[in-house]
């Protein structure tokens, strides 16, 4: 049977691998074992936490009491006592009034735009949001209008066109590419005078940014007002994995009825749960965890002659995706792994290495590793983007 263009299915399968070979995208799957030794400057465990002793003994105590799995859904018999615990805290870090738990951050943005927009409505999207947010934003059905990065004029600007429709604009807290911070305020501000949901994902910014950690959102006094709805992640900061909404009851209320996402997904499993819900209290009793963060990306970013980020991860920009990848290899070479964006998932199609902020390594062993960092960024002509790199949007 022949696919699109006149080739057969492997034939076309094929053209597309070569195709990514051939402009560096190729992307593989590296299984890790168990006892790699190697320092991870790459992930998103920001704060170290989950290896945490007591995180790992929450999650496998809640593993022995509830099981392997949720064994439902929410509404039918999935949601457990321990989600219901982990709102609450989530809650209380975030100071927002209320929580809804789901399986990941995925789900979350996708469960909140799907839900609260619809065809009868409109969503401005910053042109740096999550590929969760594009998603959820195509799936809406809504008309979707794409503005310039940080570019309140311009939110502006689409939501004067709503024409009486309920309007929602997408942003995140600190930007998972560049790791700059959203105009929060301001955005807030505008949303208000046009009576328009500011929905605020903040992957990179709950456990490392703004007062101890509890988030951009809270720390500009943004926590307590009802048309700005938060998502999160649970498998960054705290270690674990999952994802949650944060806003009004009314809001939460509607997406329990409502929500695809949520409704028909098995609930977050006990362990994630309960890692999660132990990497909270240890969140609030160590404050010094994200300080830690901060100090070290600012560090960092100062030695590499890049702006400082608002969150943990530290974006260099590269002359191309093979110098990326040859750079991410050379740290590999000595002990060290780092990320690696290249297009896609770069909003503005310049490959970066994407090295990651974390408190679980000790004073020795960060130092080495920024060290390598620094050494092969240099060597490998970071901070020149070559010319006739395109966006991904």
């Amino acid at each position: 049977m022949a696919a699109s263009g006149g080739s057969s299915w492997p034939e076309w399968l094929a053209a597309q691998a070569a195709e990514r070979a051939a402009a560096g995208l190729q992307r593989s799957l590296r299984p890790r074992p168990a006892d790699d030794d190697l320092l991870d400057l790459a992930g998103n465990d920001y704060l170290g936490l989950g290896r945490h002793p007591e995180v790992v003994a929450a999650a496998a105590a809640a593993a022995r009491t509830w099981g392997a799995g949720a064994g439902a859904s929410r509404l039918v018999t999935g949601t457990l006592a321990l989600h219901d615990e982990l709102e609450t805290a989530l809650a209380d870090l975030t100071g927002r009034p209320a929580a809804l738990v789901t399986s990941t951050g995925y789900q979350a943005n996708l469960a909140v735009v799907t839900a609260l927009a619809g065809r009868d409505a409109l969503v401005v999207s910053d042109a740096h949001v999550h590929a969760s947010l594009v998603d959820a934003a195509r799936l809406s059905r809504a008309e979707v209008a794409v503005v310039p990065h940080a570019d309140v004029a311009a939110v502006s600007a689409a939501l004067a066109g709503a024409d009486g429709r309920r309007a929602m604009v997408l942003t995140e807290s600190v930007f998972s590419v560049l790791g700059d911070a959203a105009p929060l305020l301001e955005l807030a501000g505008v949303c208000a005078s046009y009576g328009a949901l500011l929905v605020v994902d903040e992957a990179h910014g709950l456990g490392v940014a703004g007062t101890d950690g509890r988030g951009l959102v809270h720390q500009e006094g943004l926590a307590q007002q009802e048309h700005v709805v938060v998502t999160a992640t649970l498998s960054k900061a705290l270690g674990a994995q999952g994802g949650a909404v944060l806003g009004s009851p009314a809001v939460v209320e509607h997406l329990v009825n409502r929500a695809r996402p949520f409704i028909f997904d098995t609930g977050l499993a006990p362990a994630a749960a309960g890692g999660a819900l132990a990497a909270i209290e240890v969140l609030r009793r160590e404050p010094a965890l994200p300080a830690l963060v901060h100090d070290r990306i600012t560090a960092l970013a100062g030695a590499l002659g890049v702006e400082v980020p608002a969150g943990a991860v530290l974006s260099v920009p590269m002359p191309s995706p093979q110098a990326a990848l040859a750079a991410q290899a050379a740290a590999r070479e000595e002990g060290v792994l780092v990320g690696c964006f290249r297009p896609p998932s770069v909003p503005d199609g310049v490959s970066r290495l994407r090295v990651t902020a974390t408190a679980g390594l000790g004073d020795a062993d960060w130092a080495r590793a920024a060290g390598v960092v620094g050494q092969v960024a240099k060597e490998l002509g970071a901070g020149s983007p070559g010319p006739g790199e395109q966006g991904a949007r």
